[in-house]
């Protein structure tokens, strides 16, 4: 009498099994970005929030407007939530909300308001935002404004010209906490580099136990759980994005051009390293349907995991990261494919990705790829 196969004793499959496993799994990795989120945006989010209170009482006590509705509503709209408040991006936002308001106050006062009449402050608002700004937001924001005070009544919203003073208070109050409370523009890519490497520790830690264990069942959530970090990858690269355009454009920023930079070389190669998990975690699915152990392989893996966390502790702080570069040179140095117990193609392929990894991860500590590359037992 055989045995039946591995997983199915319980009349169930191990892919059948996970995939009802799938949801908590992506529920939990948006619990844990979402989380990270409120962590990065809890002070920029306090000092939005205050700064429209304090606009409100400027336009309601300083000004002696009744119900100074766009005070608040143009701090809010020009502070936001996010960390990168460069002082031009406020400028912008605040001089779209007080031309959207100001044509709008024009157009109610002129020919009253109405369905055709918001469909012309629209077009007014947004042809004078494109002839005096390119900025998209700029734009978005007068059409908005304008709309919302065609629409409202003038009692909801304050007299005419108190309206637009109104948006000029706010706007003006956004340019102070902007100009008096400047983020550092290397903390935002730091805190999400390090977030980034932690999910890739994680992952490279749960594939190196399912291969340990030649456990099919944690390799496919293995899988999704590296698919889930995707988001965070982009968040990354957007970050960056705006730290790049701080440093080049903020005078009193730009002595932090050069870490910038450099941490966006560190987070080109991280999503590189990302990408060789995901791959990694998908030609591992074969072997482990096999109940493939592969122990020495899974060491392996489980030294590239703890070289990220070492080097994901680094990254948060802005310190070199030697002992990273170390750990990663001892792993490169055993990675000749011999030691992976080879026992067949799909093996031999997770071994050259943890090279190519092994490289990503150690341009990530600051070695040159020709460099990193000479630390392999072998060339490719």
């Amino acid at each position: 009498m055989t045995n039946p196969p591995r997983g199915q004793a319980s009349g169930t499959s191990p892919l059948a099994r996970i995939s009802r496993r799938i949801p908590r799994v992506r529920l939990r990795a948006r619990v844990r970005h979402g989380r990270r989120r409120v962590e990065q945006a809890f002070l920029p989010v306090v000092q939005a929030a205050l700064g429209a209170g304090l606009a409100y009482a400027i336009a309601r006590y300083g000004l002696g407007h009744k119900t100074p509705f766009f005070a608040p509503i143009a701090a809010w709209v020009c502070l936001g939530f996010s960390s990168d408040r460069r002082v031009r991006k406020v400028a912008e936002l605040a001089f779209g909300v007080a031309l959207g308001v100001g044509l709008g106050d024009l157009i109610v006062t002129v020919i009253g308001s109405g369905a055709w009449q918001i469909s012309l402050v629209l077009v007014i608002a947004a042809l004078a935002a494109r002839f005096l700004d390119r900025g998209l937001m700029l734009t978005m924001q007068a059409g908005v404004q304008a709309v919302v005070v065609v629409a409202l009544p003038v009692h909801a919203t304050g007299a005419p010209m108190h309206r637009w003073l109104d948006a000029v208070v706010g706007g003006l109050m956004a340019l102070a906490v902007a100009a008096l409370l400047p983020s550092d523009p290397r903390k935002g890519p730091r805190a999400q580099v390090s977030a980034v490497l932690r999910e890739l520790g994680a992952v490279l830690n749960r594939l190196a136990k399912a291969l340990h264990a030649g456990d099919i069942e944690a390799t496919l959530t293995t899988l999704e759980r590296a698919r889930s970090m995707q988001p965070a990858v982009d968040e990354m690269h957007s970050i960056l994005r705006g730290a790049r355009e701080t440093v080049w454009v903020s005078p009193a920023m730009r002595r932090y051009r050069g870490q910038v930079t450099e941490l966006t070389k560190v987070a080109v190669v991280v999503d590189r390293a990302a990408r060789n998990a995901r791959v990694m975690c998908r030609r591992a699915i074969p072997l482990t349907e096999d109940n493939t152990h592969l122990p020495v392989l899974a060491e392996m893996i489980g030294e590239a995991a703890d070289a990220c966390a070492e080097l994901r502790r680094c990254v948060a702080v802005g310190f070199p990261a030697p002992a990273a570069r170390a750990q990663l040179i001892e792993l490169a140095r055993k990675l000749g494919p011999e030691a992976a117990e080879l026992r067949g193609g799909s093996v031999i392929t997770l071994v050259v990705l943890l090279r190519s990894l092994t490289v990503d991860l150690l341009q990530a500590t600051g070695e040159s790829f020709k460099s990193a590359r000479g630390y392999l037992a072998i060339t490719d």
